[in-house]
């Protein structure tokens, strides 16, 4: 059996350290992206499908993984600092490839008057989902710094 993990916060400790803060701003901008991409238009050849998987799946995931690290359970095993890493990795990644490919899209909506409404909310997701980007990317490299350093 593995030996508990300390360095990783369990309770209040979650809104207290460093990269687990991360976690109130990650719901925030991922939840505002998938609200205002949910609202526009989507046209045939619009990647706004994977943008809305992207939103969706880290939010489900991220809101676990913040009651798994409330509850206490990522305390049970020295894996979950393993994990903390990954899984923010990963979603930083997912969370990048979706920022390009909707500000693309935007790109290409931009010239197209008739849709202006449409344009808007497409900036709006882009600049909220390269936010959400920047979390994850911060929330994966302290996690690894923590990661490395117990």
């Amino acid at each position: 059996m593995a030996t508990p993990s300390s360095s990783l916060p369990s309770g209040c400790g979650v809104f207290t350290t460093v990269p687990d803060v991360f976690f109130l701003p990650e719901f925030v901008f991922g939840g505002l992206v998938w609200i205002l991409v949910a609202s526009t238009k989507v046209y045939l050849e619009n990647p706004q499908g994977w943008v809305m998987f992207v939103s969706v799946f880290c939010f489900v995931v991220t809101t676990l993984w913040f009651f798994l690290f409330i509850s206490g359970v990522n305390q049970r095993s020295t894996v979950w600092s393993t994990l903390d890493v990954a899984y923010h990795a990963l979603a930083a990644f997912f969370y990048l490839s979706a920022s390009v490919a909707l500000a693309n899209v935007t790109i290409r909506l931009q010239n197209d008057s008739l849709n202006f409404k449409s344009y808007q909310e497409d900036i709006a997701a882009v600049v909220m989902s390269y936010i959400a980007t920047l979390f994850y990317v911060l929330h994966a490299v302290f996690s690894a710094i923590r990661w490395k350093s117990s």
